[in-house]
């Protein structure tokens, strides 16, 4: 994630590339208040084993390597990726009838080491707390692809009833042959923004699409 660790420098320096290097299952939690406003919403990250290693290596948590954490190790990892710079989206970008929402910064971290994978959560305010009036999308991605996201953890709605998830979930394979083959076409010294691809993880991004009932 976007923090000031130096952990983070590894995605801060993206190179041209057609694969990622982190892998982070995701999920989503919708709050909806009394009023039918999305009010925020709390994501789940469970990073890949191998990140995990990493991560826990540098911060020195872990040390009986036991794929567990302690309550010191809670402590430690708790904030880890919620330290993000300014202008970073948090890899997600939200609509609600096409139209996009603003999301806050990261707050109320949680942390766990699990089976050898760190797990994090953190909550996002939606700005003005919209009344829901349209499809809502959420899509999370890194513009980069140097983190591949997949939702693979439960997506759920809290606070009112009748609304229905779905994935839209891309082709994968399809999006990687075309970048590839675009990505070869180009200069070894051309950055992806110069390039016009700076926003080439959106092909890749799966979308978490709420339609609810109206009230």
């Amino acid at each position: 994630m976007r923090t000031f660790s130096a952990l983070s420098l590894m995605l801060l320096a993206a190179p041209l590339q057609a694969h990622p290097h982190i892998f982070i299952n995701t999920g989503l939690l919708f709050l909806v208040d009394a009023q039918n406003r999305l009010t925020h919403v709390q994501v789940t990250w469970e990073y890949d084993e191998l990140y995990s290693l990493l991560v826990t290596e540098d911060m020195g948590v872990d040390s009986d390597y036991d794929g567990q954490s302690t309550p010191e190790d809670v402590a430690k990892l708790t904030g880890f990726d919620a330290q993000w710079i300014e202008g970073y989206n948090g890899d997600l970008v939200a609509t609600m009838g096409g139209v996009p929402l603003g999301l806050s910064g990261p707050t109320v971290p949680t942390a766990q080491l699990m089976d050898g994978k760190i797990t994090t959560t953190h909550m996002r305010a939606v700005e003005g707390a919209p009344e829901i009036s349209g499809p809502l999308s959420f899509k999370p991605y890194d513009g980069t692809y140097y983190t591949a996201y997949d939702v693979t953890l439960p997506v759920e709605v809290q606070g009112r009833s009748g609304c229905d998830v779905a994935l839209n979930v891309p082709d994968l394979n399809g999006a990687l042959a075309m970048t590839k083959a675009e990505l070869a076409a180009l200069p070894e010294d051309m950055d992806m923004d110069a390039a016009g691809l700076g926003d080439i993880g959106a092909r890749f991004a799966t979308e978490v699409k709420v339609t609810c009932s109206a009230l």
